[in-house]
């Protein structure tokens, strides 16, 4: 229910170097004066690292254990009746720890001997550009926070639930891996920010909200739908459209609540003959071309 790489909280640094996390009053910890700290000391964390360098640890308290072994715990049940096989067997290979928050140097080290994949740490928003750029280079940019306790099932940006959870497992398989590695070079690749719109919004159609056909069965491969306590419940109940790259790329969305208009992928092989070919050969006048067969 967020934008990947836009929705996060504005940040702002002090004179003194400190980071400050500019939370909506809507926001669940938007009156906890002790989960605001946490938040600006965790975005603090990610302010001027430096690629290659070792990501700096969070120390989280034990009540955020408790949130992330709640969810884990809950969205395991769900993925079992819900989640493509290629993103369990994800699971699988990956091995996330079930009861603490792992760091996210942790994690792209658990990555890494798999897909060559990596985290990089993210204070807040990351340009889009940049976000999906240094997907080529098997890099993810990540938050390292977690939603507020008093609603563990719900987050209004993204966490390290959602990062992690939601698109590590994905890319512990090598096939999704590899669709996230041609969306860098499509992002790359493009030079107009109406070009770079377009693979975006294919991106948040299927590697955030894709669902697809899977062993006679409608089942979702989207990190948001995945990493997502209520949503994955609901999926299947949405305007379920065939895969269409007109239309993924020009669709409107709203970030503020579930997603009701979904494309599917007959097959994970389906996916990559569509979508992977798009972004391994797309540039700005293709582009132009799809947008104008949509008009």
């Amino acid at each position: 229910m967020f934008e990947e790489a836009q929705y996060f909280a504005p940040i702002a640094t002090q004179d003194d170097g400190s980071v400050v996390v500019e939370l909506a009053a809507s926001h669940p910890g938007f009156a906890d004066p002790v989960y605001r700290a946490r938040r600006n000391a965790i975005a603090g964390l990610a302010v001027g690292h430096r690629r290659g360098t070792p990501i700096p640890v969070a120390e989280y308290t034990e009540r955020e254990h408790e949130v992330w072994a709640l969810v884990t715990r809950e969205l395991a049940v769900k993925h079992a009746a819900y989640a493509t096989e290629e993103y369990l067997g994800g699971v699988d290979r990956l091995g996330l720890p079930r009861t603490r928050i792992p760091q996210l140097q942790e994690v792209g080290e658990l990555l890494e001997p798999l897909t060559g994949f990596r985290y990089l740490p993210a204070a807040g928003l990351v340009p889009l550009r940049d976000f999906y750029g240094v997907l080529a280079d098997g890099y993810f940019h990540s938050t390292q926070y977690i939603r507020h306790h008093s609603v563990p099932f719900y987050t209004p940006e993204p966490d390290v639930v959602h990062e992690v959870i939601g698109h590590a497992n994905a890319l512990a398989s090598d096939r999704y891996a590899a669709l996230y590695r041609l969306a860098g070079e499509a992002a790359r690749r493009v030079e107009g920010e109406a070009a770079l719109e377009f693979v975006s919004k294919v991106f948040w159609f299927t590697l955030e909200f894709g669902v697809m056909l899977d062993g006679g069965e409608l089942r979702a491969y989207g990190a948001g739908i995945l990493s997502s306590y209520g949503e994955i419940e609901e999926f299947r109940g949405m305007d379920v459209r065939p895969l269409d790259l007109a239309m993924m790329g020009t669709t409107h969305y709203d970030i503020t609540k579930y997603q009701d208009v979904l494309f599917r992928a007959d097959s994970l092989q389906h996916l990559e003959d569509v979508v992977g070919d798009f972004w391994a050969t797309c540039d700005d006048d293709s582009i132009a071309k799809i947008v104008a067969t949509n008009l």
